[in-house]
């Protein structure tokens, strides 16, 4: 699985990808680079992250970060470009895999790419490359199992994109990708143990995952060797996080197939699981009697896998004490849509607010049948609001921005603008206008030097 694999990506070229795919990875790019600029100012975490970032000696150099006018050493750019693009939880999912393909791959790709000044399309196509490799080491898990060991699949699948994705950018043959994914599987590591308290661990995996595939990669590139089959082997990554994985799954329709195409992008900054619940309650909130504060019960029914991520244990999920716990929070993002008819990121500027504490009490999260049999092709949800004897009921199968029901050009561009003027003012648009032209850029290295 690993050797083929390895051989896909290694030979993969911009040239045979078909336009809509293309397309779609400009706008993967574009929204996670809107995240990454407002999560600068914005993250809670983001001047610890940089100041550590110093002090491992990753200042200086040429690679960029963006929103920040300094510059980093590659790995240090790779690293703080993924875990601010993660920081705000409003970056890209893979649903069938339950996890964020974009913050992994996306910078350690743009930090090789910036390395040799390659081109656009290379750029892209270890852009895909990376995206079919942690999609598809997720799906082998599969998803919901991997979860269920308290691992976080963003960051133990994404350095091996991460390495991928870098690893096809600099050129490498088959073997050394392999080699590459070896070195990577040493480096694999993820835990929900941020749940528990809202520790800032979530977004630092990733960047770490990031920083961790490129330097494999680079490793691989000077010859250095990782083991074979890093992936299926007997000791491989999948025996080893998983109780009863799929490996066959890794290679399934390699080439006919494309995981990018199945990747959403997040309208509202907040874990994908309230998303279906969000949906729902702005549908419904038109149509109810009762001023939304005077409702009597709100419940949200999900997958076991939603519910555990956003619903339990309910009293934790109903009583949100900071930033990571309220994006992790179905009652508090059901509340605000319900109250102020939106999620927004200034929404978590309301976490206290007496209104919604409030309205957090009467919701409740339950296991919905229906809605596990949706999993884990699609994030649904059901929401039942009890409002003045009145029961009113919606159920979202695919949340807007799932490939299904995807974001239009320019509500990706209004979500992005959104994102980066405040950080940026104009010069957003001399970034969104590149992004649409990824792959027709002659050197992403001048690109970067100017962002």
């Amino acid at each position: 699985m690993t050797a083929t694999l390895s051989h896909y990506c290694a030979t993969l070229k911009s040239d045979d990808l078909p336009p809509r795919l293309v397309e779609r990875v400009r706008a993967l790019v574009l929204d996670l680079l809107g995240s990454i600029i407002r999560a600068n100012v914005e993250a809670p975490a983001a001047s610890s992250l940089k100041a550590g970032a110093v002090a491992m000696g990753m200042y200086g150099g040429t690679a960029t970060v963006f929103g920040d006018g300094d510059k980093w050493s590659p790995v240090g750019a790779a690293f703080l470009n993924a875990a601010l693009g993660h920081a705000l939880d409003f970056d890209d999912t893979h649903a069938p895999s339950t996890l964020h393909p974009g913050a992994p791959v996306i910078p350690a790709a743009l930090s090789a790419a910036g390395l040799i000044g390659a081109s656009g399309s290379d750029l892209v196509a270890g852009i895909v490359a990376g995206y079919e490799t942690t999609c598809r080491i997720g799906l082998a898990l599969p998803a919901g199992e991997h979860y269920a060991r308290g691992f976080h699949p963003t960051a133990t699948c994404g350095v091996f994109g991460a390495a991928v994705a870098a690893g096809r950018i600099l050129g490498l043959n088959a073997d050394e990708i392999e080699s590459a994914i070896g070195i990577a599987l040493s480096q694999s590591a993820g835990s929900l143990q941020f749940l528990v308290d809202g520790a800032w661990t979530k977004p630092f995996q990733v960047g770490w995952a990031s920083q961790a595939g490129l330097s494999a990669a680079l490793l691989a590139r000077e010859g250095y060797r990782g083991p074979k089959a890093g992936l299926e082997g007997r000791h491989g990554f999948l025996q080893g996080y998983a109780p009863s994985p799929r490996p066959g799954r890794i290679c399934e329709d390699l080439g006919t197939v494309f995981e990018a195409l199945a990747t959403g992008i997040k309208p509202y900054p907040s874990c994908r699981y309230g998303h279906a619940g969000i949906d729902a309650v702005l549908a419904l909130r038109p149509e109810l009697d009762t001023p939304p504060a005077a409702v009597d019960r709100i419940t949200y029914g999900l997958s076991r896998a939603g519910l555990l991520l956003v619903g339990a244990p309910l009293a934790d999920k109903q009583n949100p004490g900071n930033l990571v716990g309220a994006q992790f929070s179905a009652p508090f993002v059901l509340s605000m849509a319900l109250l102020h008819g939106g999620m927004t990121w200034d929404s978590y500027g309301k976490i206290q607010d007496p209104e919604v504490r409030a309205l957090m009490a009467k919701v409740d999260c339950v296991h919905d049948a229906d809605i596990e049999a949706e999993f884990p092709q699609n994030m649904s949800g059901r929401i039942i609001i009890e409002a003045g004897g009145v029961r009113y009921e919606k159920t979202v199968i695919v949340p807007l921005g799932e490939p299904a029901n995807f974001l239009s050009d320019s509500a990706i561009l209004t979500k992005f603008e959104g994102l980066a003027r405040p950080v940026i003012g104009d010069r957003l648009h001399d970034i969104a206008a590149a992004v649409s032209k990824l792959n027709e850029l002659d050197n992403v290295q001048t690109w970067l030097k100017k962002c």
